[in-house]
């Protein structure tokens, strides 16, 4: 257990050290998908020399549609996260969606990710941070981004300091998002804050009985959070993203995440002087008499 804790420890300081990304399809449609992609986002970290994160959900909880694709299940899908890091090496991320959940997640993962519905669920966030390893939360669309400070508290309350934030765009009216680039210095005094370019393109509901969105314009909006200071950019990468079991409409072709990092990378490092890299400590009010 100690041994994990600090693997995890090591894990965190490196991927603050400097800009990472987090790649991988949307959902775990196969075994031979799964391992496809991630052989695939093995070469680009080797190609591009930067810390990369496979991401791949289990089960998609969260659909429009009662009957879209929501994964092979947590049991199936950690067996195949295991093959990932094993055979290739990377570490590995994937979303829970009860507390139950993320004791056996974290038995294989290497960061648990809080979906961003989900974010003021404290008891989840909480089970998430007892386990010693890394946090991801995404602010949800319906969070300002100073509000996003609590959720962090909950994590450190739970003794783990070991958390990121990922901004995936605003809700503006009905089936639309917009990114508010003042969320990354808003919340960069909080915990080291990760760009969810995919995400942020959804125009959720907009097709009926699936989310549809805009590819088109994640360049502009990558490059934008980069600048604005994000220090990581979370992509979900498809070989064929018009036949994606999810997400058809945003996920990124695969061919074209390494170009695209490679200017990001460039970008990051002509910002980064610009902006602190001290992540403030919250305060001492998880210790406070709970009302």
């Amino acid at each position: 257990m100690l041994s994990n804790v600090f693997m995890s420890d090591t894990l965190f300081f490196n991927l603050v050290e400097d800009f990472f990304a987090i790649l991988g399809p949307c959902v775990i449609e196969s075994e031979a998908h799964t391992l496809f992609m991630a052989e695939k986002i093995a070469s680009i970290k080797k190609e591009l020399a930067i810390n990369i994160v496979f991401k791949a959900s289990f089960d998609k909880a969260n659909r429009t549609s009662y009957h879209s694709f929501r994964g092979p299940g947590i049991d199936e899908g950690l067996r195949i996260l295991e093959r990932v890091k094993k055979d290739f090496g990377l570490s590995v991320t994937t979303d829970i969606h009860e507390p139950n959940q993320a004791k056996k997640a974290a038995e294989v993962v290497d960061i648990l990710q809080i979906p961003a519905f989900l974010c003021r669920q404290t008891d989840l966030i909480v089970a998430a941070a007892e386990t010693g390893k890394i946090v991801s939360i995404k602010k949800g669309q319906f969070m300002a981004p100073q509000d996003m400070s609590q959720a962090v508290e909950k994590c450190r309350c739970a003794k783990n300091n070991k958390v990121f934030l990922i901004e995936r765009g605003t809700t503006f009216g009905y089936n639309n998002l917009v990114v508010d680039m003042r969320s990354f210095p808003i919340m960069q005094p909080f915990a080291p804050t990760i760009f969810d370019a995919t995400h942020s393109l959804q125009l959720p509901g907009k097709g009926g009985s699936f989310t549809q969105g805009q590819r088109e314009y994640l360049p502009q909006l990558a490059f934008a959070a980069v600048a604005a200071g994000a220090g990581a950019l979370f992509l979900e990468v498809h070989n064929d993203p018009l036949n994606a079991k999810s997400d058809a409409t945003t996920v990124y072709p695969l061919e074209k995440a390494a170009p695209l990092l490679k200017k990001a990378i460039r970008l990051y490092q002509e910002t980064k002087s610009f902006f602190s890299e001290e992540v403030s400590n919250p305060g001492d009010s998880c210790t406070e008499k709970r009302s």
